[in-house]
This record gives structure tokens, C-alpha cells and sequence, in this order.
């Protein structure tokens, strides 16, 4: 792809959050897309977001877990930028007509002490930086049709990334704990929608260990000379498959002691 197609295609995916109309998947339009110009879109339209007057607070890390990658038939990690305008109460309501196709997972955020970066960053270095960990859920939602309607070809991780990595929305449970705290490995969540278990499943699911992710994402930016800023909260992936929210449904994740967080769709 050129600068002016990876332009084009964000300037769509940009109208398509607005008018809430999805796009055709990016990958049959452009068949030979490569994940280098899917991260390209995805900073083009971060550059159209930040114009628009909203601001960085942090990243997203997704299909971390086997269940995500099962689920989405897709068997790398991506990541994507969260915005001000992301970020939902513990219990709030999202308004109607708010997203296209919400989905809602759960994850352990880390709210970043100092700034990380560096190819050669090591889980020490994670833990360090790290100011807390909490319990979190993450609303996704997709500007590009998960499906061709003529084909039946499913979108792929290109299509993923430069939809920055499909994600809409952050809630934060109101607990905060120091990294050292829990075995992030065995901090699970119980999440259920309108008071009935639609998933189970424990930290471990992300790369055997939800630092890993950081780590991961870390190395990623590396690459484009980026890294992670003091104050940012980072959702480290989710170790549930993602859960349909249609207008109505109420969400609650019981992390035990860890915390929780909920949050509900008018």
C-alpha cells in the first residue's frame, strides 16, 4: 500500500466510527497488505483522532490469549491506542447507539509509574515501571464488517490492526494493588452478562503470564522507536473470548479479591 492508501483507508475508518456504518474488510481491497501497512493505517488514523482534540492514555494489547486467537482464527498479537474518550466508569452506562457490534472482555490493566521502552526491556523492568495493576473490562467494536457478505472470507489480523486493533471502550474496577500482590497467573474473573456466567478464566491465558503481554508490546513499539509513558494504562489482553453486548445487557466481572468492574448498555 502507498501513504495516500493508508490515509484513505483510515479517513474510512474513521467516518465509519462516526456514522457507525462499517467499511468492507481493508485485506480484500488490498490484497497484498502486510502487517507493517495495517500499523500504518492505524497510526494514520491515531493521527486524525489526535486532531480531532482527543488524547492518549494508554494502549491495548489483544489476541494474547488462545481463547481470543481461537475465536478470531488468528495466531499473532496486536495492539492499538486508547483514547480520553474511551473511558467508562466503574457501573456506568453506555450510551445507545454509542458502538455498531459491542463485544466485552475481561483483563488485568497496569497503570504505568515511569516510562518504558526499549527492545531489550525485561520482565523485571515491567514490574518495576509498574505503579498498579487492576481489574478491568474492555469494549470492543469493529469499523470493518467482521464478514465479506459475498465471499464469507472472514476479516484478518490486517483488517484487526488498522482498525486500532478494534477497540472502543476501558473500564477500570476501582481496586488498585502493587504488581507484587498477586500472582497475576491466577487472577481470574467470573463475567457475567444480565447475572448469568458467559465466561471463566485466569491471567495465565495471556502468554502464560499478563507481563508477558507488556513485554511483548514494549518490544512491538521498539521497533518504531515508541514506548510506554508514565500514566498510561496498558490492558495487558483478555483471557475470555469476547462477549456479544447487545442494547440492554448489563456486564459484571468478579476478579475474587483482585476486584471487579461492570458496566451496562442503555
Amino acid at each position: 500500500m502507498t501513504p495516500r492508501e493508508h490515509h484513505a483507508a483510515a479517513l474510512a475508518l474513521l467516518d465509519a466510527e462516526a456514522s457507525r456504518k462499517q467499511i468492507g474488510l481493508l485485506s480484500l481491497d488490498h490484497p497484498g497488505m502486510t502487517l507493517d501497512d495495517a500499523y500504518a493505517v492505524q497510526a494514520e488514523l491515531v493521527t486524525l483522532k489526535r486532531a480531532t482534540g482527543r488524547k492518549q492514555i494508554g494502549w491495548k494489547i489483544g489476541l494474547t490469549s488462545r481463547a481470543m486467537q481461537e475465536q478470531l482464527k488468528i495466531d499473532t498479537p496486536d495492539s492499538g491506542v486508547l483514547f480520553d474518550d474511551m473511558l467508562f466508569a466503574d457501573g456506568a452506562t453506555v450510551p445507545k447507539n454509542r458502538f455498531i457490534q459491542p463485544r466485552v472482555e475481561a483483563e488485568i490493566a497496569f497503570l504505568m509509574a515511569r516510562d518504558l521502552s526499549g527492545a531489550h526491556v525485561t520482565r523485571a523492568d515491567v514490574l518495576a515501571a509498574t505503579a498498579h495493576v487492576a481489574p478491568a473490562l474492555e469494549i470492543l467494536d469493529t469499523r470493518i464488517l467482521r464478514s465479506d457478505p459475498a465471499t464469507g472470507r472472514a476479516r484478518i489480523i490486517t483488517d484487526t490492526v488498522s482498525d486500532n486493533a478494534a477497540n472502543a471502550g476501558i473500564v477500570l474496577g476501582a481496586q488498585r494493588h502493587t504488581v507484587h500482590s498477586f500472582d497475576l497467573r491466577w487472577v481470574g474473573a467470573i463475567v457475567k452478562r444480565g447475572g448469568v456466567v458467559e465466561e471463566t478464566g485466569l491471567g495465565a491465558g495471556v502468554l502464560d503470564d499478563p507481563v508477558t503481554g507488556i513485554l511483548w508490546l514494549v518490544q512491538r513499539l521498539a521497533v518504531y522507536g515508541q514506548g510506554l509513558k508514565a500514566g498510561e494504562i496498558v490492558l495487558s489482553g483478555s483471557f475470555v473470548r469476547a462477549i456479544e453486548a447487545p442494547s440492554g445487557s448489563r456486564f459484571n466481572a468478579d476478579f475474587g479479591p483482585f476486584g471487579s468492574a461492570s458496566i451496562s448498555f442503555e
